[in-house]
């Protein structure tokens, strides 16, 4: 691998906070970031507006959209009928695993960002998981995300060549309102991320759903005012 190569990054953008500081942390790195993001029948197509936006404010070198329909598949209250909770506190979000979770989806995401990640010639794949401020999702915890890297690295042509993959993950032991200090340092402007589960038709976040409620919570333990818009 050439070393024009070599700091080339796939970065995963779902437009909300915790993605667009990761992908400003890896600018911050020295690394050209190559933007993907997933239309895979989730409720509202917001998400990627704001993607599309980040990206290009923070110059990403490319920015992808992947179409999966996990729709088909269901199992999650952001891919089936099913209502995304309200209202909830943050032990009753510990609780249990929640429905918004959706069936593998960071396994998915990131198998289709390794493949890009292998095509474009580059090394390492930067995702915004969290382990301390997130909804209990088996699929942001250190364990898993260890365990991709490992198989990343034996199931690709560039793993067992020898160049080997890296999987970054610089929020995951950062809480929410760490997360938004951070990116405050690197002049994130974070008007241009969403981060709602069941926005309004106007597009406004509903301030009610677990995402909402740990953004709100993140920006008053760090401080700041969110420059959000909430319907509530």
């Amino acid at each position: 691998m050439s070393d024009s190569e070599s700091n080339k990054a796939v970065v995963l953008l779902s437009g909300g906070l915790d993605s667009t500081t990761t992908l400003a942390i890896a600018l911050s790195e020295g690394f050209e970031p190559y933007t993907i993001s997933f239309r895979y029948g989730q409720r509202h197509s917001i998400e990627l507006d704001a993607a599309k936006m980040v990206s290009q404010v923070l110059r990403a070198k490319g920015h992808i959209v992947v179409d999966i329909n996990l729709r088909q598949i269901g199992g999650s209250a952001l891919t089936s009928n099913i209502d995304v909770p309200k209202g909830r506190g943050t032990e009753e979000m510990e609780k249990e695993i929640p429905v918004t979770y959706v069936p593998a989806r960071n396994t998915i995401f990131l198998s289709i960002a390794l493949g890009w990640a292998e095509a474009l010639g580059a090394s390492d794949i930067f995702i915004g998981v969290n382990a301390l401020d997130y909804s209990g999702y088996p699929d942001c915890r250190p364990e898993f995300i260890e365990a991709f890297e490992r198989m990343a690295n034996l199931g690709t042509k560039a793993g067992v060549e020898g160049n080997r993959f890296r999987i970054h993950t610089p929020l995951i032991r950062m809480t929410k309102g760490e997360i938004i200090k951070k990116g405050m340092e690197l002049g994130v402007d974070y008007s241009m991320t969403h981060s709602c589960y069941d926005p309004t038709p106007e597009g406004l976040a509903c301030g009610e759903c677990d995402s909402c409620l740990l953004r709100k919570k993140g920006f008053s333990v760090a401080g700041i005012a969110d420059p959000l818009r909430y319907a509530r």
